[in-house]
């Protein structure tokens, strides 16, 4: 079963769940003592100067519910969260070998990194791809043929596991060559939402999972934020598919604006309010794209030829009068009645058989929209 783990787990750990520390006080302390267990070693005095009392009398006590963190971090060691023995599982610290480089040249990086699948993938080049967990049909379509595209130019895709944009991003990069990392905002033994299991399990065996919230670590608000920061850490550029103005996915962007990485925005309709923090970040100076070689070209990596997805040239303008009537903005059924000049049962029965093709989406308020798969 292949396990990698620090000899000073169990010192790292104990410090990381120190109460009141937090990363800056974890790495003030590893930077003047060099390690846990020296840290663990030094004079009350010296800690006190370092963190100050009450944090150096908290690292002199056993911290809270020990015994049960440490034995539910062992056991995921032991058993994983794919359920495949040969999906190894590795734990990275801050200054060994194995840390992903490109995360120290963040602001806040994790001081200690759980990964189960293959690690390796952690340093290799990646994109980000965040956005709204109420997306549209057409924002789901987006992201799994930008994600796909993306994969298989040999850029693995970032994301948190969440429900809408993250998940198709997660699905869609499965199909190509460079695979999915997910970086969750829960200890790697609790999947949330917890309907993600299946899609986990494939994440490990074909990519990576990453936390850096030690397992048994519940889905607290908090937390997300902390995650998006390690999303955005990871990758050349982040990509926002759709979000509203008050999103976490516009708080990935700001975050990989200020990592000095590249921000990237698919634009929508005016009137969708999932469009509007695309919009808004493509007025703040993110890149407008529309399709796959948009970020390729950007990042400077080297654009093939696609036969589909997201790099796929347009197909020519569809004959059927209403995929004309349609356009690509969200329509009432009223308005499409105004267009053609069919009675809304006519109306009704040919969007119905659309839908179930795939060519068109029911959005919630009675709207209908043209995919572009259509």
């Amino acid at each position: 079963m292949p396990v990698r783990v620090p000899e000073d787990f169990e010192a790292w750990l104990r410090l990381l769940e120190t109460p009141g520390l937090g990363r800056g006080g974890g790495r003030r302390l590893l930077a003047a003592c060099g390690s846990p267990e020296a840290v663990f070693a030094a004079a009350p005095v010296t800690l006190r100067q370092i963190v100050g009392a009450d944090i150096a009398a908290a690292i002199a006590r056993t911290p809270p519910r020990w015994e049960e963190r440490f034995g539910t971090a062992r056991r995921w060691l032991q058993t994983g969260t794919s359920g495949r023995e040969d999906v190894p599982r590795s734990i990275i610290t801050l200054g060994t070998p194995h840390y992903p480089p490109q995360l120290l040249e963040t602001a806040d990086p994790p001081l200690l990194l759980y990964v189960e699948g293959d690690a390796a993938r952690l340093a290799a080049p990646s994109l980000a791809m965040v956005g709204s967990r109420h997306a549209s049909a057409q924002g789901l379509d987006n992201a799994r043929a930008f994600a796909a595209a993306i994969s298989a130019h040999g850029l693995a895709v970032v994301s948190g596991l969440a429900l809408g944009i993250d998940a198709a991003a997660h699905e869609g990069a499965l199909e190509g060559r460079a695979g999915t990392i997910a970086v969750l905002g829960t200890g790697l033994d609790v999947i949330y939402p917890s309907r993600h299991q299946t899609l986990a399990r494939r994440v490990a065996a074909h990519g990576a999972l990453a936390s850096e919230f030690a397992p048994g670590t519940p889905p607290l608000r908090e937390h997300f934020p902390q995650r998006n920061r390690i999303i955005a850490g990871l990758a050349r550029g982040t990509l926002v598919v759709e979000a509203a103005l008050q999103s976490g996915s516009l708080i990935t962007a700001r975050q990989a604006a200020e990592a000095g990485r590249e921000v990237f925005a698919i634009p929508g309709s005016i009137h969708s309010p999932q469009s509007k923090g695309c919009h808004a970040l493509i007025k703040q100076g993110a890149k407008l794209v529309e399709s796959a070689a948009d970020i390729l070209e950007e990042l400077r990596m080297a654009v093939t030829p696609a036969s589909g997805g997201a790099d796929a040239a347009p197909a020519p303008a569809d004959a059927d009068p209403l995929l004309a009537a349609l356009g690509h903005d969200p329509v009432t059924l009223d308005a499409l009645g105004a267009r053609t000049g069919w009675s809304a049962a006519e109306l009704s029965a040919r969007l119905l058989e659309m839908e179930l093709e795939g060519r068109v989406a029911r959005l919630p308020g009675g709207l209908f929209q043209r995919r572009t798969t259509a």
